[in-house]
């Protein structure tokens, strides 16, 4: 399998890796770069806890080749909050919702969260329900996700800029 160097900007900071025609988004940043908190689940692109935002759209890394998004501004979960030491807005409002559980699907949930706040800073519940539903979750039922979802828009807080 030919190898190829790449650069790839994640969380505004360049890297560059040698990858395989075939490398996936999701096993580069997870594995080569380190970044953990982007999860490989299904590995077809039916979980979503692969999400990340690749020019501000949520993508999912598990289908996505690495070599595909060279030139892109790549978000993981490490990037979505405003300075180090400090959660997103919808981050807070997860854990105060008490909206993780195992938190296997939460990475992928707040970055699908953060797009929708962006692009509709006050979603209505059936608004919020259609955005996340590519993303599975098998502990918390849903309600509060979207109650901490809900909270966030409420807040005002979350959608002013992308991440």
């Amino acid at each position: 399998m030919k190898k190829e160097l790449i650069t790839l900007t994640i969380n505004r900071e360049q890297y560059d890796v040698v990858v395989e025609d075939n490398e996936l988004l999701s096993n580069v940043i997870h594995d080569t770069i380190g970044m953990t908190g982007t999860k490989y689940g299904c590995g077809t692109g039916e979980c979503g806890a692969c999400t990340v935002l690749v020019n501000g759209e949520p993508v999912l890394a598990c289908i996505t080749l690495a070599k595909a998004v060279q030139g892109a501004e790549i978000v993981t979960i490490e990037g979505v909050a405003p300075e180090p030491g400090k959660l997103d807005p919808i981050q807070e409002a997860f854990v105060e919702q008490a909206a993780i559980q195992c938190g296997f699907c939460t990475p992928g949930m707040i970055l699908v969260a953060k797009d929708l706040l962006i692009r509709n800073p006050k979603p209505t519940e059936d608004e919020i329900r259609d955005a996340i539903r590519g993303n599975i979750c098998r502990c918390t039922g849903y309600t509060s996700i979207v109650k901490a979802i809900q909270d966030a828009a409420d807040s005002g807080l979350c959608c002013r800029s992308k991440p």
